[in-house]
């Protein structure tokens, strides 16, 4: 028996080359094309302050095994929380049940594929003791009352996570990660003139403990504290169809929800999303370039292999204004004949693999911030969102903005809140007038639900002016 190299599943649950081609054949002893093993083993751990009081602190441990079996679009799916043979074989076969045809025996050897990392870490949070977590939820409340004297509440909050994952395919291939992540999150309520306001705000990244030093809490604090007293001064803007500028950041979300979903390539295999038939054509000005990468070092959507086995890529959703590749795993990649883009992902040994965002952003364009906001006579910025909603094949959309700015005369003037934003994705592709060259990267934790299913993402956006959306204000 030939162990898998230097995988943790090797050493801790004796899995081996004859024992992952055992399970292989048995979910493609009814004929299936593919299949693939996805291991995992994850480690977690959170602990919550709230009014000075650490409320909450918890450890877990999961670890399980997902077997797939593929023919054509059929999947046969199980999965197991046992990492014994007999459960693995069980897992197998029932799988194996829902997906068969005519496909091979899988190969006898596997080799493993050579990945490179983004996220290696000096210190693993295996080795972080969770006494050296506590000092970091302690001071984010200290610091975001000593910015304010009108804070009166400070919510904080912190996760980390461990996770191993070992996939094993039926081509023969072997490819394992170790993903770390860690989420620091504070949550602000001030009092002022008899009126309360509340905002938060988060960092997420693939690092260690090191790199939250005090100045990297003090920048969670400060936009958490500073968004929060804007409120206090915020108005409704006029309601109407008006240009809307969108903030360089987590303006980015609203490019992954209304843009990113429709570009990938399962709603488009099944004709449910707008750009079905749109490859090669152009969809946005010359000056749009949108691109989803999994590259980005310790960036929260960053991935050294997708979760099936696949390398991760920085792939050009759209060039210049035209759409050229939508986001493959290996299914949609094999109906439409190109390589899969490394986004099959999934929340987990218990759920599928699907064609899933990374982190999502538009390249900078031509123009600057003052151009764009001189070039608006009435109109508003839109800074941070919550509860949109997006109906994934139309691309129409609804954001409500919490932060934002009103612009008139081609000035800012004054802080604005209680706003929706309606419209459509695509249309407003179509309608971007003004690209600066200010990106940003939002660092927040972004989490993107689908069929189900929540992985980590991250996004971003220069500033950008759409030269007209619904805005629901004060008539």
């Amino acid at each position: 028996m030939t162990p898998l190299q230097a995988d943790p599943f090797a050493t801790w649950f004796g899995i081996d080359e004859q024992i992952v081609h055992r399970v292989l054949s048995e979910a493609m002893g009814r004929g299936a094309e593919f299949a693939d093993l996805y291991f995992q083993h994850l480690k977690t751990i959170s602990v919550g302050l709230e009014d000075g009081i650490i409320n909450q602190a918890s450890s877990g441990v999961d670890q399980g095994v997902g077997v797939r079996a593929v023919v054509d679009d059929q999947v046969g799916y199980a999965f197991s929380e046992a990492l014994d043979v007999d459960a693995m074989l069980q897992a197998a076969r029932t799988a194996a049940t829902i997906a068969s045809g005519d496909g091979q025996v899988p190969p006898q050897d596997v080799s493993r594929v050579e990945t490179v990392d983004y996220y290696a870490l000096d210190r693993t949070w295996e080795d972080v003791a969770v006494s050296e977590r506590l000092p970091l939820v302690r001071q984010v409340e200290s610091f975001c009352k000593e910015m304010d004297p009108a804070v009166e509440k400070v919510s904080a909050f912190w996760y980390d996570r461990d996770e191993r994952v070992l996939v094993v395919t039926s081509e023969g291939t072997y490819a394992s990660d170790r993903r770390p992540m860690a989420i620091l999150s504070c949550q602000v309520t001030a009092e002022k003139n008899g009126q309360r306001q509340s905002h938060s705000a988060s960092v997420a990244r693939r690092e260690a403990i090191d790199w939250f030093t005090d100045e990297e809490l003090r920048k969670v604090c400060r936009k958490a504290v500073d968004q929060t007293m804007l409120l206090f001064e915020a108005v409704r803007p006029p309601a109407g169809e008006l240009p809307v500028v969108l903030a360089a950041g987590a303006s980015g979300i609203l490019l992954h929800e209304a843009i990113g979903h429709g570009l990938e390539a399962d709603f488009n295999r099944k004709g449910t999303s707008i750009y079905a038939s749109m490859m090669n054509e152009k969809v946005a000005p010359a000056f749009v370039t949108i691109v989803d990468d999994g590259t980005l070092a310790n960036d929260r959507g960053a991935l050294n292999v997708d979760d099936e086995g696949c390398l991760t890529e920085k792939t050009v959703l759209i060039e210049n204004g035209v759409l050229r590749s939508y986001l493959h795993d290996r299914i949609s990649a094999k109906h439409y004949g190109v390589k899969p883009t490394g986004s099959g992902r999934r929340e987990s040994f218990r759920h599928v693999p699907m064609p899933r965002m990374r982190s999502t952003y538009m390249l900078n364009g031509p123009h600057t911030y003052d151009e764009i906001i001189q070039s608006v006579d009435r109109g508003i910025v839109a800074e941070t969102f919550s509860n949109g909603q997006v109906q994934i094949g139309s691309g129409d959309f609804t954001f409500y903005i919490k932060n934002g700015w009103l612009i008139e005369g081609g000035k800012i003037t004054v802080p604005i809140k209680d706003v929706n934003i309606i419209g459509n994705g695509p249309e407003a592709l179509r309608n971007v007038t003004m690209v600066a060259d200010d990106f940003k990267l939002d660092e927040a934790g972004w989490t993107c639900g689908k069929n189900g299913q929540s992985v980590p993402v991250s996004l971003g956006l220069p500033t950008v002016l759409v030269n007209q959306m619904t805005v629901g204000g004060v008539n």
